[in-house]
């Protein structure tokens, strides 16, 4: 059986035999806990599939309904979900983007293969500008992927002018280019995935081009970046331990990749799946908490003051392309099986925040664990982008510790994951939300939130459930869709909870 450890706050792990009806204390009175940066429900678009084109972009020619060439739905939909960070272009298209073939004139653009990702023909006209500009539509932070393992210094410097500068050569294309003013960018990642697709180096190889490249990326005109170094995959724990050795307080971010699969040889299908499967899944998903301990401890170790940020850029689950689909483009459905990870996985990031300050998950729309599908003119939001829509209250909430006992699941392959996820925030305006996952398929669970200071305000509720296989799609696009929540009586100090089986909540109090 593989060893799980999780923090303090999440005793139901280990626990034999508990008991049915868990008692939750909700520590509401608790001082000096982290803010839940907004970041931590970032998204990621990649030149992948058709999440760029036909997913973000159709042209301003398009019989589709858009804004300048952005899907008009999307962006009432991301816009709803308060999307704080959107990271582009890549993933692994970003060692091979050379920005300068994204910007001028449209019909001036030169083509190239995306080798990448199923051989695809790219026309550029979705680049720099269009990417600025779609940040400043739905008002989201960019994120800016470097290229280390194709480009050059030169090439990655000018880009950061381009965008930032004020005045210069790199400013005068821009303004040529229709921007006048220069945007903002904070975030900036130098490089993607270098030990593997990103250049196939070694950590101290890579550590020397990090230092290089981020030597040359200037700071003009008040704009401050962001550095961020690319960090391990999974358990390489050796290559956070060579980053923070060798390039220490230079970078202001390291980040990291985890995804949920079970077998990168047997992936199994989105849809089709058991109940073994789904609890396979689920445990394989939340040893992101023992991932993300392990390489706190080894940051902590060279940055006890916590200078150096961890971001989780990349997260979620991987399966088997939809049949008929092109396997290059990852393009998978989306079950309540996905729903409650991403339910989990949220509320162990919140748990994390003292190291952990961004996580974008993979990706927005048709490609992976996506928020959104398309297919010509007709959109469906997925269980995931409703959970991220239900959670969202957390953004920029003041973390509530919360401490309870519940049952364990040990899945087939003998992982083990918690019944149940609690996770609590108290919002700017004193509103306290708390979100409830019951990951039982079988079994309700009866849930008894003890506060030490509630007062005799209103509660409302939202619900998501379904059988753990349902999705949606073109045809029943709200077969999974969240439902007025009811079944809680408040007295006093406490809020009794019946969670149905398989059923995310979250409370407003």
């Amino acid at each position: 059986m593989r060893k799980t450890i999780f923090t303090a706050l999440a005793l139901c792990l280990l626990t034999i035999g508990a008991s049915a009806q868990v008692k939750v204390t909700v520590r509401d009175n608790a001082k000096d806990q982290p803010v839940i940066p907004a970041e931590i429900y970032g998204q990621f678009s990649e030149h992948l599939g058709r999440c760029i084109y036909d997913g973000i972009w159709v042209g301003e020619d398009s019989s589709i309904p858009n804004i300048n060439g952005y899907r008009k739905d999307l962006v009432e939909a991301l816009r709803t979900l308060k999307v704080p960070v959107l990271r582009w272009p890549g993933g692994c298209f970003a060692d091979e983007y050379h920005w300068m073939d994204g910007v001028g004139a449209k019909e001036g653009r030169p083509r190239m293969i995306n080798s990448n990702w199923g051989g695809t023909v790219e026309d550029n006209s979705f680049g720099t500008h269009e990417f600025m500009n779609l940040c400043e539509l739905i008002g989201t932070e960019p994120y800016l992927s470097g290229n280390v393992g194709s480009g050059s210094v030169e090439e990655l410097a000018k880009w950061v002018e381009y965008i930032t500068a004020k005045d210069g050569t790199m400013a005068d294309m821009r303004k040529a280019n229709g921007r006048e003013e220069p945007w903002k960018l904070k975030y900036l990642g130098v490089g993607n995935e270098s030990w593997g697709c990103g250049g196939n180096m070694t950590a101290e190889f890579y550590s020397d081009q990090y230092r290089r490249y981020a030597t040359y990326c200037r700071n003009f005109d008040g704009n401050v970046l962001y550095k961020v170094a690319s960090g391990a995959s999974d358990y390489d724990y050796n290559w956070t331990r060579v980053l923070m050795k060798n390039v220490g307080r230079q970078m202001r971010g390291l980040s990291l990749h985890y995804y949920t699969v079970l077998d990168w040889n047997h992936k199994g299908s989105a849809t089709l799946f058991d109940r073994d499967s789904y609890y396979d899944i689920l445990a394989k998903s939340v040893e992101i908490d023992e991932v993300l301990t392990n390489h706190e401890a080894i940051m902590d170790a060279f940055d006890p003051q916590k200078r150096v940020d961890l971001l989780l850029d990349e997260w979620g689950t991987w399966y088997d392309v939809e049949p008929g689909t092109n396997p290059g483009h990852l393009y998978q459905q989306n079950t309540m099986r996905d729903a409650m990870v991403a339910a989990f996985s949220l509320g162990i990031f919140h748990r994390h925040t003292a190291r952990l300050k961004m996580a974008n998950i993979a990706q927005i729309v048709n490609v992976l664990q996506a928020m959104i599908l398309t297919k010509g003119d007709k959109i469906v939001l997925t269980p995931t982008y409703h959970i991220f829509r239900m959670y969202n209250v957390h953004q920029d909430a003041t973390f509530i510790p919360v401490e309870y006992d519940c049952d364990k699941i040990v899945s087939p392959s003998g992982r083990i994951t918690p019944s149940l996820s609690v996770t609590a925030s108290r919002d700017k305006d004193g509103k306290v939300h708390v979100s409830l996952a019951n990951a039982k398929l079988d079994k309700e669970q009866k849930v008894t939130l003890s506060f030490e200071n509630l007062g005799s305000g209103s509660v409302q509720g939202e619900i998501l459930t379904g059988a753990i296989t349902d999705y949606n799609d073109f045809d029943n696009p709200d077969k999974v869709s969240p439902k007025a929540f009811t079944a809680f009586k408040k007295s006093g100090k406490t809020i009794t909870v019946t969670l149905p089986a398989a059923s995310i909540v979250t409370l407003a109090l």
